[in-house]
């Protein structure tokens, strides 16, 4: 069996979440993850600290996959717009390394997490640690990226054991 590596992202304007998880047949392990801090600055500058430090990842461990959570819209449309700037620059960093790019809603993570898609945060972030065998506490960031990293996989591996092809998303 090949070993796939997946880099899971959440994409925010002041810290952009990262998880790197390795899939061989069923089984999923943690390879790496944290948060890219772009809280000093302008946003210009905040915006190349989060595409150089997803470059820096992708380089270090060699993903065959990203995937990406999609923006929720919950406060204004400001904010909104500031989160899709940081999330442009995630699909760059993908496009740019010539990797293949999945997004994830909020609620399919959840779902395919927790099996509900209105499920609270610390509910997921209990089965990523479940799932790849965790101990450690991590930043919300990193856990919401291995989230949609493990997301990713379970979909991967359901869309291939039914010859199904991978698209954008799993619609």
């Amino acid at each position: 069996m090949t070993a796939t590596r997946i880099l899971g992202i959440d994409p925010g304007s002041r810290y952009t979440g990262y998880g790197v998880i390795e899939v061989t047949g069923g089984r999923s392990r943690h390879l790496a993850c944290g948060r890219i801090n772009a809280t000093v600055g302008e946003m210009p500058e905040r915006l190349l600290k989060i595409l150089r430090g997803l470059g820096e990842v992708i380089a270090e461990f060699r993903p065959a996959e990203v995937a990406l959570e999609e923006v929720f819209v919950n406060k204004s449309v400001s904010s909104a717009l500031v989160l899709g700037q940081a999330r442009g620059v995630a699909i760059v960093a993908a496009a740019q390394a010539g990797l293949p790019l999945a997004e994830y809603a909020a609620t399919q993570v959840k779902l395919a997490l927790v099996g509900n898609g209105r499920a609270e945060k610390l509910q997921v972030q209990h089965m990523v640690k479940v799932l790849l065998n965790l101990r450690e506490a991590m930043a919300a960031d990193a856990s919401d990226a291995l989230a949609v990293a493990l997301t990713h996989a379970h979909v991967r591996s359901t869309k291939m054991r039914s010859g199904l092809t991978l698209n954008k998303a799993w619609g």
